[in-house]
């Protein structure tokens, strides 16, 4: 469903409010608080357009603010988990270097606790 949106979208040129009118390629370069903003404008301009209606009837206008929120709706969902995906990722890296961290301290204490002639044996294999 969401291709299909996109695809209206960019065939009718379609312009969202934020600072002026931004294309729906300028929504993924907002933060997800100012997508927020523009949600909160396209779902006033609804409220706007439902009250002075004494019709039931959906015009285009109203087909436009649905789709328009939609979009945005699903740019934020997108946005939100990308985070999630870079906050996990983010603290697997941060688990990995701690292991890493106690693995070569634990090698160092195990190094540390051979005798004098295996460290010496270890050093003669070593310079071969």
């Amino acid at each position: 469903m969401s291709e299909k949106l996109f695809e209206t979208a960019v065939r009718t040129k379609m312009r969202f409010p934020f600072r002026g009118l931004v294309s729906v390629e300028d929504l993924y370069d907002l933060s997800v608080e100012n997508l927020d903003t523009v949600f909160k404008t396209l779902n006033s301009q609804v409220k706007r357009v439902k009250e002075e209606s004494l019709l039931d009837r959906q015009t285009q206008e109203d087909k436009v603010l649905t789709m328009q929120i939609e979009i945005v709706k699903y740019i934020v969902k997108v946005k939100l988990e990308e985070q999630e995906s870079r906050l996990k990722a983010q603290d697997q890296r941060a688990k990995q270097q701690k292991i890493l961290g106690i693995l070569s301290s634990k090698q160092d204490e195990a190094l540390q606790n051979k005798s004098i002639e295996e460290l010496t044996k270890m050093l003669d294999e070593l310079e071969r």
